[in-house]
């Protein structure tokens, strides 16, 4: 399926600001960033809406859109928060879990496999995005689902970065066969440690992958 330009553009200042593109706090001028990507205002006005979904851009009325770098310790803080939440997600859906998202989840997992043999992390992203949605929705509580979403959302480029890490794609994969693998026995404690320790390692990642951007910019 082809993505909407305004997720293109999201993704690619996503990167932008993350790698040190812009500088915290910096304003993003609109009729700039509109002749660099090509584009009219309206996609970039939905990338921005995006950005300040996850909390990378505040936009202040009649001033502007600007640049917030979450620190390392409010990111960690967050990650921490994440992987409980899932976790109690895995354990509630250990019996809980209908087959037919049980097969769902199998399938994505199919098509997870085949991003990492085509290195595309985005596009394992995407699925991965799909297989934790469903996990969201079979823990059968509607108020910690929306939670989960909320919270994803948040952390949403940060997961997605982490990603291009060498060697990721592999053990997020096998991270995500061993959550299914518990979730098909019915085993509630090993889902959500299983689910917890996948989480848990995206923010460990992703604190490697912050203190190797900011090295190369040195």
């Amino acid at each position: 399926m082809e993505r909407k330009r305004s997720d293109l553009i999201a993704d690619a200042l996503e990167a932008l600001i993350l790698e040190g593109g812009f500088a915290d706090g910096e304003r993003l001028d609109e009729q700039q960033l509109a002749q660099r990507f090509d584009v009219s205002r309206t996609p970039l006005r939905e990338a921005f809406q995006r950005l300040a979904l996850s909390g990378l851009v505040e936009q202040i009325p009649r001033r502007g859109v600007f640049v917030r770098q979450p620190g390392p310790v409010e990111m960690m803080e967050m990650f921490e928060v994440m992987a409980e939440l899932e976790a109690a997600c895995a354990r509630l859906a250990a019996a809980r879990i209908s087959e037919e998202a049980l097969q769902n989840l199998h399938a994505t997992n199919e098509r997870c496999n085949a991003a990492v043999e085509a290195r595309d992390h985005d596009g394992y992203y995407r699925e991965n995005e799909r297989f934790h949605a469903i996990l969201y929705q079979q823990s059968g509580n509607g108020f910690l689902e929306q939670e989960c979403q909320r919270l994803h959302k948040l952390l949403h480029p940060f997961r997605r970065l982490q990603l291009r890490l060498r060697g990721r794609l592999r053990q997020s994969m096998a991270e995500h066969e061993e959550i299914v693998s518990a979730l098909e026995a019915g085993d509630g404690h090993r889902a959500a440690e299983a689910m917890r320790a996948h989480v848990a390692v995206q923010g460990e990642k992703f604190h490697h992958l912050v203190a190797s951007l900011k090295h190369a910019a040195e």
